[in-house]
């Protein structure tokens, strides 16, 4: 696998620890970042992993950019791309080389609320729930296959902080599982959408609970 990140790196965090804990049967032979103070760089090269820092300011255009990272994962033999956090649009120079080994988690009830700020588009909306969503994908931005999606309260005087850090709880427990999927080969993107050990994935993707393998 290879993981892009933008910032922190909390994602990443859980994945190195579900490999490390035998739970992710992958190595994460490469972290590539478009930001050179990337915290998440030093998360990698704390766990032994090789980083990259591909600066997107360097590159006259999205595509140019799309290339390089394309470039730099080809070279490192990658089956698996995990976007965690990367906060670039990507354009089709890139999806379509990945397609279908390429995964994003967006925190919201997708279709609900693409985009930035869901937290607090989700307060503002009076919703009982939010949630996170691991999905495959595609030109559509945050509008690829859901795969699998984790749902939290929205609690009284709830804050986009407080929201923030309840969904992140829950991304930290879906995302490494859906990766697992993958590399088991139970996740498939299809002509015909998003498939779990065959079997057509609902279009909100497969709801998360505490048992679920």
């Amino acid at each position: 696998m290879a993981i892009l990140i933008s910032g922190r790196g909390t994602n990443l965090q859980a994945f190195i620890d579900a490999c490390a804990a035998g739970e992710l049967n992958a190595q994460i032979s490469l972290v590539i970042s478009n930001n050179p103070a990337a915290a998440g760089l030093q998360r990698a090269q704390n766990a032994g992993i090789a980083t990259r820092c591909i600066d997107h300011r360097n590159y006259r255009t999205r595509e140019e950019f799309d290339q390089a990272l394309v470039d730099e994962l080809n070279a490192n033999e990658v089956n698996l791309v995990i976007l965690a956090g990367f906060m670039r649009i990507l354009t089709p120079v890139f999806i379509a080389p990945f397609l279908g080994r390429l995964l994003n988690i967006h925190p919201s009830l997708l279709p609900k609320y693409p985009g930035l700020r869901t937290h607090q588009r989700a307060l503002l909306a009076e919703d009982a729930e939010a949630g996170a969503t691991v999905h495959f994908v595609t030109q559509e931005l945050d509008g690829g296959p859901p795969v699998l999606q984790a749902r939290v309260p929205i609690l009284a005087n709830d804050t986009a902080e407080d929201l923030a850090i309840r969904v992140a709880a829950v991304e930290h427990k879906i995302y490494p599982l859906a990766a697992r999927w993958y590399v088991e080969e139970r996740l498939a993107l299809t002509d015909a959408g998003a498939q779990f050990d065959g079997k057509q994935i609902p279009s909100t993707g497969i709801q998360y609970t505490a048992d679920l393998r």
